[in-house]
């Protein structure tokens, strides 16, 4: 297949060869920032994640595409992120659930596309110096270098209220009622939480008062991209709504919701993004592989009103808090798992008994 030649440029200079695919922009160029994501399958899940919106998913595995795409693997209605790097493009799907091919869903969704990469340099640099802003594309390597200059990365960046649902909407039927929060909140997630209880997903900007006046029976804090330092308001809310009704948070959740706890976050070199993290329940002893996707993490000694209930057993990073004082608790990784495992779905059960007890125990 002929393609046209483009070029990666990211903002300390480094450069990567390579051939335009999917979606052609007639700038001829796409910025943001790159990171890596190291899962062997499950590239729908990861690209239609909306924690991705801001970001150029970098896939370690060089073969991407050969099983194509499908309805029912879609996280969010679009890709929310600003492209895509691979090593090889399959141009042949083979998989009975496929209704399309990979190449025509980027084109469909107007998403760029850059093939041909030597994607394990292009990764070694990016855990070298972290996730960089950069710019790739078809266009003369000047423009794109030039844009590369010019492109941002996430910090300080809300995203959010790019991706979150702009009106309420209800899943489930189950005896409890939950509500959540999207803050960029995956298909999977709003699944599992429907297979358990009544759920009204309501906008990032819904206030506290809004949320009491639904008569939750619990709180979910959904995934999300971006800087969580710039959501100000959303932790606003959720201080308010600490203590007076059970809590639960995933991800960017997570993040707001140690926030609201006192804690403050900081950005990890290069983030986590893959299925295969080991993660250490601290209140069993058991340690699961899971599925993560984050950028920033919360930092351990800023906790003031909850503990430390997971870690990462790769570099130590906070995986989970709690605070059964006031009812609630959080984990930094996915345990929807849409890419990966399925070892952290407990959790969910957790939430259950949590909403029925009023405490927060293992199960």
């Amino acid at each position: 297949m002929n393609r046209p030649r483009a070029t990666l440029v990211l903002r300390d200079g480094a450069t990567f060869e390579g051939y335009a695919a999917g979606f052609l922009p007639d700038s001829g160029v796409v910025g943001g920032e790159f990171v890596f994501n190291t899962a062997l399958s499950g590239y729908q899940e990861v690209i239609t994640d909306p924690s991705y919106a801001g970001q150029v998913i970098t896939f370690t595995y060089p073969h991407i595409g050969n099983y194509g795409v499908t309805p029912l693997d879609d996280e969010a209605q679009r890709p929310w992120c600003r492209g895509l790097v691979m090593r090889e493009l399959s141009t042949r799907r083979s998989n009975w659930r496929s209704e399309e091919e990979l190449e025509d869903f980027a084109r469909r969704h107007r998403l760029a596309v850059l093939v041909g990469v030597d994607t394990r340099r292009l990764t070694r640099h990016l855990r070298r110096h972290g996730a960089l802003p950069g710019a790739f594309g078809h266009a003369d390597p000047e423009v794109i270098a030039r844009a590369a200059q010019r492109a941002e990365g996430t910090d300080g960046q809300d995203f959010v209220g790019l991706v979150t649902t702009r009106a309420a909407y209800q899943r489930g039927a189950g005896d409890l009622h939950v509500v959540a929060y999207d803050y960029g909140i995956k298909s999977t997630m709003v699944d599992q939480l429907a297979q358990r209880f009544k759920v009204t997903v309501v906008p990032a900007s819904t206030s506290a008062a809004q949320v009491h006046a639904l008569s939750p029976d619990g709180v979910f804090l959904s995934n999300g991209p971006g800087d969580p330092a710039a959501l100000i308001a959303a932790v606003r809310e959720i201080e308010l709504l600490v203590g007076t009704v059970p809590i639960f948070g995933i991800c960017l959740g997570h993040q707001l919701l140690a926030t609201a706890l006192g804690a403050t976050t900081f950005k990890l070199p290069f983030g986590h993004h893959g299925s295969n993290h080991p993660v250490q329940d601290l209140s069993t002893g058991r340690i699961e592989i899971t599925a993560q996707n984050h950028n920033y993490a919360v930092a351990p000694e800023s906790l003031e009103r909850a503990v430390v209930s997971h870690v990462n057993l790769n570099d130590g990073v906070v995986e989970g808090v709690a605070c059964p004082e006031e009812r609630c608790f959080s984990v930094q990784y996915h345990p929807e798992a849409g890419p990966g495992p399925h070892d952290a779905r407990y959790l969910f059960a957790r939430f259950d008994n949590l909403l029925r007890t009023g405490r927060l125990e293992s199960v």
